[in-house]
């Protein structure tokens, strides 16, 4: 990695986490695009993390993890993505997950302490999945996974979609609507016979994430592990403003991140014969270079703010779901502007295989595609502008 001096460290913790994650990151690396290649769960990368204690990162102190802090999962994730996004991706959702039930401590604490302590003593990971084929709740609608009620417990039935991490998980939760009510369920599932793993997951980008289908038939579910019943699809998630999900741009920050290392690497050692000294020279590779720089110390400076803000203010956390969305949507197309830059300066070499760029170009894009989605992002900055105004408009009409 870079010995860069980085200005989002601010203390000695931070710079013990930066080489913490920077060490785990060089180790990914070396196997990084094999699995992206083959599109294969990188079962060994967990086996690095696990070694390493990764997966207590999340874990509440009282419970013998390390619980840090939101701006800490930023520091870590963007380094890790620097090397391998795609497994910086898949246990962001781990690490989100926990950090989530920490914040919002939504289930029975037995449960969240057992779950907790299995997760350091044996590295057992979670995710919650909620999409299906037919569409994410979080657009409206309701699920189409449903829970029966039966003596002891849930019969659920059905299939998700875009399960992260499905190929190591023991154990998982999903979302189902309760039969014959108007609320969702959400449901602590272990592995059985009666779970299918359909490998639908071929994709362009950030390959070896696992992130396929399961059906659910017939799985018996015990009463005691109904974790919560909501009235909405993502109504537990949205109880901490979006901080869970604020893994997610951290990812594609340190994708844009790896683009500018390369590409500075590039234009100081590329000199073509037509030149005395390096690319680095030429007027317009620097006008490229200097929006690159730009467009990153932007969407840094958002990413790390709203984080900050985050932990730092706990009475405005239930006022922060507008900012991390904002800064979500800022950070994935800022990184696409800085790809796609990174491969103007260096031409056709940047659409080879074998060159790190073309996997950082077709990761960084699918960060469109990880929620909150743009439109959803628009409409509600919208929604909250005109929310203000009407809030104001009396005291703006005085003035």
């Amino acid at each position: 990695m870079p010995k860069e001096i980085d200005r989002f460290i601010r203390n000695k913790r931070e710079q013990e986490l930066a080489q913490y994650a920077d060490q785990l990151a060089s180790q990914l690396a070396i196997t990084a695009d094999i699995y992206d290649k083959s599109g294969d769960f990188p079962f060994e990368h967990y086996d690095i993390l696990r070694k390493n204690n990764f997966f207590d990162l999340t874990i509440p102190e009282e419970y013998g993890g390390r619980g840090i802090s939101l701006y800490e999962i930023i520091l870590i994730q963007e380094r890790l993505a620097r090397c391998d996004a795609s497994t910086a991706l898949s246990v962001g959702w781990h690490l989100g997950f926990f950090y989530n039930l920490s914040v919002v401590r939504p289930w029975k604490e037995d449960i969240f302490k057992r779950l907790c302590e299995e997760a350091i003593t044996s590295g057992e990971l979670l995710n919650l999945f909620v999409t299906e084929p037919a569409g994410n709740p979080g657009r409206g609608g309701r699920t189409q996974t449903i829970a029966r009620k039966v003596p002891g417990g849930y019969i659920l039935k059905g299939r998700k979609s875009f399960c992260t991490l499905a190929p190591i998980l023991q154990r998982f939760t999903v979302y189902a609507s309760l039969e014959n009510e108007e609320t969702y369920g959400e449901f602590l599932v272990e592995k059985s016979d009666k779970i299918q793993l359909v490998t639908t997951w071929d994709t362009m980008g950030m390959r070896s994430t696992g992130s396929h289908d399961l059906i659910l038939d017939e799985v018996f579910v015990p009463e005691h592990d109904l974790m919560g019943e909501y009235g909405s699809g993502l109504e537990r998630l949205g109880k901490d403003s979006g901080a869970s999900l604020f893994h997610i741009p951290a990812v594609y920050s340190g994708i844009a991140f790896s683009a500018r290392d390369l590409i500075l690497d590039f234009a100081t050692n590329y000199s073509p014969p037509s030149l005395q000294g390096s690319i680095s020279e030429l007027p317009h590779v620097r006008a490229k270079l200097g929006e690159l720089e730009l467009e990153l110390k932007t969407a840094r400076t958002l990413l790390y703010a709203a984080a900050a803000r985050w932990d730092e203010n706990i009475e405005y956390r239930p006022h922060m779901s507008v900012e991390f969305q904002h800064a979500k949507h800022v950070v994935c197309n800022k990184a696409i502007r800085i790809v796609e830059l990174a491969m103007r300066i260096m031409g056709g070499k940047s659409l080879l295989k074998a060159n790190k760029l073309e996997r950082l170009f077709r990761d960084v894009h699918c960060g469109l595609h990880n929620p909150p989605m743009d439109d959803q992002v628009i409409d509600g900055l919208a929604r909250n502008a005109l929310e203000e105004f009407k809030k104001n408009e009396s005291t703006l009409h005085k003035l």
